[in-house]
């Protein structure tokens, strides 16, 4: 299973889109400061995700959520 999630920073309005096999274990590289471009907005959490049978998929979606188009669909799914 793959996921593609959006991450939310605690400390900003920042949004974060990304994919993974699991979503566990990123998150906590995010909030350790593991990943560089995530680094200064430690903490994150996961405001939404959805789950993928293969890598393709979730890559094809992670492109899409990264559009204006999908920022405008996390926009309202998210109330921001």
């Amino acid at each position: 299973m793959f996921y593609v999630y959006v991450l939310k920073s605690s400390k900003t309005t920042s949004l974060y889109k990304g994919q993974t096999s699991n979503l566990e274990i990123r998150l906590k590289e995010h909030n350790n400061g593991k990943v560089k471009s995530t680094k200064a907005f430690i903490p994150w959490e996961i405001v939404y995700s959805e789950t993928f049978p293969d890598k393709e998929s979730a890559v094809s979606r992670e492109k899409y959520f990264k559009s204006g188009i999908g920022r405008q669909f996390l926009k309202e799914i998210l109330k921001l």
